[in-house]
């Protein structure tokens, strides 16, 4: 019998995972706690069920045949890049830590681990990215950042005629930035502030926006953001 809670009756979880029976043992114990699941066998069926139908949350293997994990993440991401991730391994390897990162993923656990251990995670990742969905509280200001056209309300910027758009967490990191410019922004402050919550994870997803910030105002060179060793980031603008 399904124990369905307020908390997890409207929570459907992509699982990706080409072991059948840790698949079908995660879509029971989900199922049970009362989420809505799917399970998908290798990498581009997870993708064509991503892209008919909406998940709250994608839980994927590293190691699947046709696609594998890391790419999967990336091109759901290319569809919609709020999505929580939280990737499964069998290995430890800080490469592959590393790799998951960059694809912005959420969390990461390492095979084996016990049910009731994915359930505190699974419950700990919606509780941050639960603000995803909720109303921007960006307001409407359009600022300048140097050359660039910065327009907070539609999380976007405008860069030499271009316009590139924001995640709702990049154009939150570069408001805060904006904000407190030629500052120091401490990374406590930013995950408390931005995330909810601050932990190495969050730590490191920090530093993949910070690294897409970079790049995207890489083309005036009068902007930059740079890491303040044990403290935070600062952006700085020459205004002269």
């Amino acid at each position: 019998m399904k124990k369905v809670t307020e908390e997890t009756s409207n929570i459907s979880i992509l699982i990706a995972e080409d072991d059948l029976n840790l698949g079908l043992l995660l879509t029971d114990f989900l199922t049970i706690k009362g989420y809505h699941t799917k399970l998908c066998r290798d990498g581009k069926e997870a993708l064509e069920a991503y892209r008919k139908t909406f998940f709250n949350l994608c839980i994927l293997d590293v190691m699947m045949p046709k696609k594998d994990g890391f790419t999967l993440a990336r091109e759901i991401r290319e569809i919609n890049p709020e999505v929580p991730i939280v990737f499964l391994t069998a290995k430890s390897l800080q490469e592959d830590l590393m790799k998951g990162f960059k694809v912005g993923c959420d969390d990461y656990i390492t095979k084996p681990f016990s049910t009731d251990e994915l359930n505190l995670r699974i419950k700990a990742v919606l509780k941050r990215c639960s603000n995803l969905s909720a109303p921007s509280v960006m307001g409407n200001q359009v600022v300048l950042i140097g050359s660039v056209e910065f327009d907070m309300g539609n999380l976007a910027i405008l860069v030499k005629g271009e316009k590139i758009y924001l995640t709702r967490k990049e154009a939150e990191l570069l408001k805060m930035l904006y904000e407190n410019k030629n500052h120091v922004v401490k990374r406590d402050d930013a995950a408390n502030q931005i995330w909810k919550h601050h932990n190495y994870f969050i730590g490191r997803s920090m530093d993949v926006f910070i690294a897409r910030l970079r790049k995207y105002l890489s083309s005036d060179p009068s902007i930059s953001i740079i890491n303040v060793h044990g403290s935070g980031f600062k952006l700085l603008v020459d205004e002269d």
